[in-house]
């Protein structure tokens, strides 16, 4: 795996899934009663889209390339640091927890009402408005890309000057809340760019457990991403269908969710496409499910059968992977997407 991640994964598997070497053991005790599940923390995530066409893309920095051929949009992914504590190495989408403040009620809003919201996420209003809030806000964080507008139907331009920096490192060190900074801009967020996509819940034998929602948003004109997480190490722009191929050569580590909602995302041509569809998409919770059955361990996934797994009781040692960091195309405009 990249960054030497391999040492995580348990079994012959030749894919990219993300596999941490502790997860039998963990399972064995939930499975005997030992091991007490926490309580996950609820928390959003972005497929931030662009249109790739015949590779005439934004034109954007600090990151490395992705292929701007082949069919469909192109999604922004980071890769997480091997020395992250959870999916070290494993390329995901900028995210992360709630805020307790992300449902701060004097906060601007714009798009469907938090009612309609809270019935699409299956949560209350207020917890509809923080976990969109956390979509927005953990997008501006970790790729310097904000939806949100003067008013209802305009987007900000360009977000990279030293002002903007400073708001950015205040929002991710919690010195200001995602209300406080849109109101010191005279923002209001634009909860219609986003559409919600899936959920996935992490299993109830892990450690470090989210309840994530995730989004598609579609890159707003005049804005560039960058990769401006301390918690990534690379960040490239890339279609579903190369990212997914990367995974199944083993090439590229990621969780189930992840290469899930890539498949799902292949089969749009357009980022428009993606967000008209994301209203029937089922958001119902995925829950790994691990049952002892006969002498192994299986651990699966409802609905996603590619990502079962038959674990013996007795584990053996993790293979060690050859996967290597993606080699992608370099962006015809001559930037470098992040």
């Amino acid at each position: 795996m990249a960054n030497g991640q391999a040492n995580d994964q348990v079994g012959g598997h030749a894919n990219g899934q993300w596999y941490p070497r502790e997860w039998p053991d963990r399972i064995r005790a939930l499975t005997a009663g030992t091991l007490t599940p926490v309580t996950p923390k609820r928390a959003a995530t972005v497929m931030l889209l662009k249109d790739t066409g015949s590779g005439t893309g934004d034109g954007t920095h600090g990151g490395a390339d992705a292929g701007a051929g082949g069919p469909g949009p192109a999604v922004h992914m980071l890769r997480r640091r091997a020395s992250m504590a959870f999916a070290g190495g494993a390329y995901a989408y900028p995210g992360g927890g709630v805020d307790p403040r992300d449902d701060d009620r004097d906060i601007g809003w714009a798009g469907p009402a938090r009612a309609w919201w809270a019935d699409r996420l299956g949560v209350d209003e207020a917890g509809a408005q923080a976990i969109v809030c956390a979509a927005v806000r953990e997008t501006y964080e970790e790729a310097g890309v904000l939806l949100a507008g003067p008013t209802g139907d305009s987007v900000v331009g360009d977000t990279t000057g030293a002002d903007w920096e400073a708001d950015r490192a205040a929002l991710v060190e919690r010195e200001l809340s995602f209300a406080e900074f849109l109101d010191r801009r005279g923002l209001v967020l634009r909860s219609d760019l986003l559409g919600a996509w899936a959920r996935w819940i992490t299993p109830e034998f892990e450690s470090r457990r989210y309840d994530t929602w995730f989004f598609v948003a579609a890159l707003p004109k005049g804005q560039r991403t960058r990769n401006a997480s301390t918690e990534a190490d690379r960040a490239v722009w890339i279609t579903p269908a190369e990212a997914a191929a990367g995974y199944d050569r083993g090439e590229l580590l990621m969780m189930p969710p992840t290469i899930a909602t890539l498949r799902g995302l292949a089969a749009c041509g357009t980022a428009a496409e993606a967000l008209a569809s994301a209203p029937g998409r089922d958001m119902t919770p995925v829950l790994a499910r691990a049952r002892l059955v006969g002498g192994e361990i299986v651990l699966s996934w409802p609905g996603h059968d590619e990502f079962t797994r038959h674990v013996p009781t007795s584990a053996a040692p993790a293979p060690t992977s050859t996967a290597q960091a993606p080699t992608t195309p370099s962006d015809p405009t001559g930037g470098a997407p992040a």
